[in-house]
This record gives structure tokens, C-alpha cells and sequence, in this order.
């Protein structure tokens, strides 16, 4: 299975928020839309980096309650972690353990397709394995 197969059934919006947006403000954005992290893009859209739930909890252990008033461009990872729709589960979840990252973008042709979570591929791994395991079922008993 591929990651374009799971944005097939996920759905391709992503959630995204501007440079000078506060973490109090994207805090918010990430319990509404139950989410682990956003994208932060210019008023083009062109992608400058993603800010997750980690990047906010550790800049307010490092600096406690003054943490809140950074911005979207302080808190970004800038240096994004992509993966194409054609990249298969396995190898995207290689990607996340070698990098420590939960979300990757997709990216086809220079632009976003879609955002996928560690969660998704967990799930759609899952999902992969019970159908091998009852297409083997399937011809054991046929058998």
C-alpha cells in the first residue's frame, strides 16, 4: 500500500497556519482540529515548515510560560521530512524512525497532495496485514 492510497481515504486537507501566528493561538488550532501538528505557510502558500505538538511542549520546558507568545517561525522545524504518493507504508515508516518525526508532508510535483501521521500509516499497516491474513486463511481452507 502506498501513501497516496491512504490519502484516497483520508482526504487531502491539511491545516496550516501563518509565520506569525502564536503557539497559544496554534495550541488551539491543533485541539480543534485534533491534530498533531500544522504546516506553516506564506501568504503564497509555499510551505516554510511544520510546527507540532513536541515543538510547543519543548520550547515551554526550555522556557516556560513566554513560550506562548512565539511565533509559527521561531517554533517551525524548517527543514521538512517529505515523502511522494508513491512511497510505499514500510518505507515511510522507516522515514519517520530514522528522522523522529510523527507527520510528513506529500509532495508531488512541488506541491502539497496531503499530510500523512504516523497514526494513518499505523493504521493502514494494520489493515494491510488482517487482509494477508485472511487471504492466507482464505487459501488454506481452499486448500
Amino acid at each position: 500500500m502506498t501513501i497516496g492510497a491512504i490519502l484516497r481515504d483520508k482526504g487531502t486537507d491539511v491545516f496550516s497556519v501563518g509565520p506569525g501566528e502564536d503557539a497559544t493561538s496554534i495550541a488551539q488550532s491543533l485541539a480543534q482540529h485534533r491534530i498533531g501538528a500544522v504546516l506553516v505557510r506564506d501568504l503564497d502558500g509555499n510551505i516554510l515548515g511544520i510546527v507540532s505538538e513536541r515543538d510547543i511542549v519543548r520550547a515551554l520546558a526550555r522556557e516556560g510560560a513566554t513560550a506562548l507568545s512565539h511565533t509559527a517561525r521561531e517554533l517551525m522545524t524548517a527543514d521538512l521530512i517529505t515523502v511522494r504518493g508513491e512511497t510505499r507504508i514500510a518505507e515511510a515508516l522507516g522515514v519517520m524512525t530514522k528522522h523522529r518525526c510523527r507527520h510528513l508532508p506529500v509532495i508531488e510535483d512541488g506541491r502539497l497532495t496531503g499530510m500523512v501521521s504516523i497514526g494513518d500509516l499505523v493504521k493502514a499497516r494494520i489493515a494491510e496485514a488482517e487482509q494477508e491474513a485472511e487471504n492466507l486463511r482464505a487459501f488454506v481452507t481452499a486448500a
